[in-house]
């Protein structure tokens, strides 16, 4: 029986949220049903990579060393083409993109080599309030064009809609919402010693831990998880605080600890793949984010029945109800997140009601083989609309 051939292109394979999503997806799909292949840059960097895990599960990958992250003309040309050589030889029925990069060439290549169906998918769009106008301009004007040759917009939350109408990138029915969910079984079906874990990680098994995953980048702002720690500190000063993670900030949040002079109560272990095991080490979870779609992090947390204070941004508004199942602080905020976080500490009632809460919006909003439904669907319907049959 003849396959659905669906290529994923996608800027870099690196430890991300839009990665994972991209390789579960293509991991996942109805193998009976549909043939799926990733194309990605090189580039990885210290966020750490999943090319090794693409390989690992088997799923068939093409490198395209020019597909860089910054604008590049050569290295972006030479992207495009090799894109287009490659769609033009294996007549691939749907492209389906992810990341600003990817998604503008790898779409532009599909359209010119007539490939009868082009998704996109949302992660968070690629501009932002945080870039200079010229890039922030530039990248929301070539959205505007490349929609224009886009079946659909897949978006990760309600907010990349509303912001992409906002910014005059196509119509309201051009997009479809559809969360970036998580394998719950690996959340939720964990078995691990803490104490073992805590002792390896260097921490007191007996103190409370604050922690975090994410990337020591910009976007994820370390910088006031560190802050956040320190305040946390002068009110229950056993504390002990874990961000899982790497990037391209950790020298200058490490100067930042040091200046706090809380050395030897953070904890910055760099890149671990046990993430499921960690984070059940903690028992308060908080993320610092500036800008996300909807970080994927946040029901991982929550599967394991941890309550999360989070700034209140983008699509995470959209998972967590202030007060009900976790809590949302203007981002920024440090004092009021601090005096969040001291709350739940100081009341187990309260952790252990907002993390079951929490807990259940995971299940009933996250599960993965409810995203790939959804997926599946989508491309049949793309399919049909375009008179494709397979």
């Amino acid at each position: 029986m003849k396959k659905v051939k669906v290529f994923h292109a996608i800027t870099r394979l690196i430890l991300g949220g839009a990665q994972q999503n991209t390789m579960e997806t293509c991991g996942y799909l109805n193998p009976d049903r549909f043939e799926s292949l990733i194309i990605s840059g090189a580039d990885t960097g210290p966020e750490g990579e999943i090319i090794s895990e693409v390989r690992k599960r088997g799923i068939p990958l093409t490198i395209i060393p020019e597909l860089v992250r910054e604008p590049n003309p050569i290295k972006d040309f030479l992207a495009l083409n090799k894109m287009l050589n490659l769609f033009r030889a294996e007549k691939p029925h749907i492209v389906h993109t992810h990341s600003s990069k990817a998604g503008i060439l790898g779409r532009w290549a599909a359209k010119i080599a007539q490939v009868p169906v082009i998704v996109h998918t949302v992660h968070g769009w690629g501009h932002h309030e945080y870039q200079n106008f010229l890039k922030r301009n530039l990248f929301t004007f070539l959205e505007r064009k490349t929609e224009k040759i886009t079946d659909k917009l897949v978006v990760v939350s309600y907010y990349n809609i509303k912001k992409g109408l906002k910014d005059r990138i196509g119509k309201e029915e051009k997009y479809k919402a559809i969360h970036s969910s998580i394998n719950l079984d690996e959340f939720t079906n964990t078995s691990c010693d803490t104490v073992v874990s805590k002792k390896e990680l260097g921490i007191n098994p007996e103190t409370f831990v604050v922690g975090t995953v994410g990337r020591l980048s910009t976007q994820k702002n370390p910088c006031d998880f560190v802050k956040v720690s320190a305040a946390v500190k002068k009110e229950i000063p056993e504390t002990q605080f874990l961000f899982i993670g790497d990037g391209p900030l950790r020298s200058e949040t490490e100067n930042l600890i040091k200046e706090l002079n809380i050395s030897k109560d953070i904890f910055l272990p760099g890149l671990r793949t046990d993430i499921p095991a960690l984070l059940r080490c903690m028992d308060v979870f908080i993320l610092t984010s500036l800008w996300e779609g909807l970080p994927r992090v946040i029901p991982q947390a929550m599967a394991v029945g941890l309550p999360v204070v989070a700034n209140a941004i983008d699509g995470v508004c959209e998972v967590i109800k202030d007060g009900v199942n976790g809590f949302l602080i203007p981002p920024k905020n440090v004092s009021l997140m601090a005096k969040r976080v001291v709350q739940l500490l100081s009341s187990s009632s309260m952790r252990s009601e907002i993390g079951q809460k929490g807990h259940k919006t995971a299940e009933e909003e996250f599960s993965l083989r409810d995203m790939l439904s959804k997926i599946e669907l989508l491309y049949e319907e793309l399919l049909a609309s375009k008179g494709v049959q397979v």
